[in-house]
């Protein structure tokens, strides 16, 4: 079994930061891709940042130049450090990771319990 356990959200006034923090644990033996998904009300869920096993990071358009996504190899944790907040922003935000169990299973995609972010003067 794999537990993700998310940190960091909250709420925060327009321009504000936040820092969400995701970290895996139980049965891994590795981790290819980690990301940060979220989901407004009555929308679907969307890709905020990704970053695979090797440090190449991708994002969403709407927030390149304001989020950045890292990673910790040596933890299992990804992190998604969030600068220039907008209103728009707001959203139950989900940590994504893709572990391995063994050599041979996997990988398999996990998803962390959401943590909201409401950003609101």
């Amino acid at each position: 079994q794999v537990q993700l356990a998310e940190s960091g959200g909250g709420l925060v006034q327009p321009g504000g930061s936040l820092r969400l923090s995701c970290a895996a644990s139980g049965s891994i033996f590795s981790i290819n891709d980690m990301g940060w998904y979220r989901q407004a009300p009555g929308k679907q869920r969307e890709l905020v940042a990704g970053i695979t096993s090797g440090g190449t990071t991708n994002y969403a358009d709407s927030v390149k130049g304001r989020f950045t996504i890292s990673r910790d190899n040596a933890k299992n944790t990804v992190a998604l450090q969030m600068n220039g907040l907008k209103p728009e922003d707001t959203a139950v935000y989900f940590c994504n990771v893709q572990v391995r169990q063994s050599l041979v299973h996997g990988p398999d995609d996990y998803w962390g319990q959401g943590t909201q972010v409401f950003v609101s003067s």
